[in-house]
Formats: C-alpha cells, sequence, structure tokens
C-alpha cells in the first residue's frame, strides 16, 4: 500500500471529479505518495498549520496511473523533520482512481501541536 495525505475537502471534490488530483500533478508531473511510516514525518514536515488531515490509502495494483519510487522532491535539512534523500517515495504519475483507494484514515493533532502515530 502507498499512502496521501490531503484534506477532507480535496477529497470531497475528488468524489464529485470522479478522480483524485492534486496540485502538484499540474506543477510536477506527479502526485506525491509515501509509505505509512513515513506519513507522520511528511505531515509533520509539510502540514503544520492544518489542524486535520487524511491519508488516501491506495493500492498501487489498482491504480491506472504509473507510479514510480524516487528521491524526495523537497529535501530540507533545516526543517524540524528532516526529509532526507536516501530515502524513496512512491510519485503517482497521473490521476488516482477513486476505486484504488481502499481505506480513508484520519489525522488529528496532538497536545504539542504535531500529528500522531497512524
Amino acid at each position: 500500500m502507498i499512502f496521501h495525505i490531503t484534506t477532507l475537502e480535496n477529497w470531497q471534490k475528488a468524489q464529485l471529479e470522479n478522480e483524485y488530483k492534486s496540485t502538484s500533478l499540474e506543477k510536477e508531473r506527479f502526485i506525491h505518495c509515501s509509505t505509512q511510516s513515513q506519513i507522520i514525518t511528511i505531515a509533520n514536515t509539510f502540514y503544520r498549520d492544518y489542524e486535520q488531515l487524511i491519508v488516501l490509502e491506495i493500492n498501487p495494483n489498482k491504480l491506472l496511473a504509473e507510479v514510480k519510487w524516487e528521491s524526495p522532491v523537497h529535501p530540507n535539512p533545516n526543517l524540524d523533520h528532516n526529509i532526507n534523500d536516501t530515502e524513496k517515495f512512491p510519485h503517482v504519475y497521473g490521476t488516482i482512481n477513486l476505486d484504488a483507494v481502499e481505506k480513508i484514515i484520519y489525522l488529528c493533532k496532538d497536545d504539542q501541536g504535531l500529528f500522531k502515530t497512524v
């Protein structure tokens, strides 16, 4: 399984459009995804301004778009939770067909303002 962090509003929009897209698809030609063990680091690195997020649990075998495992696009050693360039991340090169999403996981912050373990 691979995972994609997003907002409930973006997921609701995908329901209406019958496919999920993110702004990175237009800008970078792919949708950023992660492994389960990478979710919390990514959430606390790039999504700290959000109070609640959802995670799409995606079955890569059901995706119509190609998945490539690549180095991170945005490594930054100055961030609290570093994403290093030795890790590989799944990138989806196209839209995510809704039937590939097998589960929705809700992420909420703890008392310290950090997202908790999935």
